[in-house]
């Protein structure tokens, strides 16, 4: 992610103590990403990944935190946050709330194949079981009611094609929002970010999900979605791959089966899930944060993204 806040070797040695980690090895900020300050953090003891939250309070930081806890106590692959002689999994550098986890071993795959996109189904499928027992609640911060605010802020930077295609598509998912149908799908802790860049492969094994900090109750079918408008679409064109869909819809409906609400809306949370992301790619891009490996997304993707889910439906088939 980008570093917004410098961590110096001095701090990263306060904090492993405090732990009980080991000594400092290596402290190495990691680059991409928009939202939170991550490092590389290296000790006696093995490699984790320090993340500094630069949006999130301390008060919204359990639910991800224990969220992902829960996970990994589930069998689910997950970075499983560390905890002081107090038990206490949330801490404080440089003034800013923070977390320290296992790095999880392997690599993104950013160039998936049709053995990936299942791999990631199958376990999403996995994970939305496992988090159905999950007591607390915090919404998707990242949900409807932003996208209702956070339209207007971005409307005066774009052309009059945009903002029409923005303002239509928004109005749509209210008028989804509000149906039986929706009202019907099933939901719980979802990832809400799960793009290819946070799942780690080796080879053709899944290792492991990651950053969850966009993580929050909603409908299980728009975390799907969000993973096949990433995980199922050619990058350079923004064009539906249907082998790798089918693969990724197969996979997770043999450990979780769609419902029929869930099968009706899928066209409908599909243009969600890219609308969502041309919103705040919007955002980030005409609004940014000044941070020193800052690389704002091209917003024009998801836009082109939505444009085809409009043009060209995808059903459960």
């Amino acid at each position: 992610m980008a570093v917004f806040t410098e961590v110096s070797n001095e701090e990263a040695r306060g904090l492993l103590r405090r732990l009980q980690l080991g000594e400092l090895v290596a402290l190495r900020g990691i680059e991409g990403g928009i939202e939170n300050t991550n490092y590389f953090l290296t000790s006696e003891q093995g490699e984790f990944v320090l993340t500094l939250f630069e949006r999130l309070t301390a008060e919204q930081l359990p639910f991800y935190l224990h969220l992902m806890k829960h996970l990994a106590y589930g069998g689910i692959p997950v970075p499983d946050p560390r905890a002081d002689a107090s038990g206490d999994i949330l801490h404080f550098v440089g003034g800013k709330p923070a977390a320290v986890v296992n790095k999880l071993r392997g690599k993104s795959q950013l160039a998936p194949q049709a053995v990936h996109c299942a791999a990631v189904g199958g376990m999403l499928a996995r994970m939305h079981l496992a988090g159905r027992d999950f007591e607390r609640r915090q919404p998707n911060l990242r949900g409807l009611p932003w996208w209702n605010e956070t339209v207007p802020v971005v409307l005066p930077h774009i052309g009059p094609q945009q903002a029409a295609l923005l303002r239509s598509e928004l109005a749509y998912q209210n008028h989804v929002a509000a149906s039986a149908a929706y009202a019907a799908l099933p939901s719980g802790p979802v990832h809400a970010d799960l793009f290819r860049d946070n799942v780690m492969f080796e080879g053709e094994e899944l290792t492991g999900f990651f950053d969850f900090y966009f993580a929050g109750v909603d409908t299980f079918l728009f975390d799907l979605a969000v993973c096949l408008n990433d995980w199922c679409i050619d990058l350079p064109t923004g064009r539906h791959d249907a082998e790798r869909a089918t693969q990724m819809l197969q996979a997770y409906q043999a450990v979780r089966p769609l419902t029929a609400a869930e099968r009706e809306l899928l066209p409908a949370m599909l243009r969600a899930g890219a609308l969502r992301f041309w919103i705040s790619r919007l955002w980030d891009f005409y609004l940014p944060r000044e941070a020193s490996m800052l690389k704002p997304h091209d917003p024009t993707h998801f836009e082109r993204v939505l444009q085809g889910r409009i043009a060209q439906p995808v059903h459960a088939g």
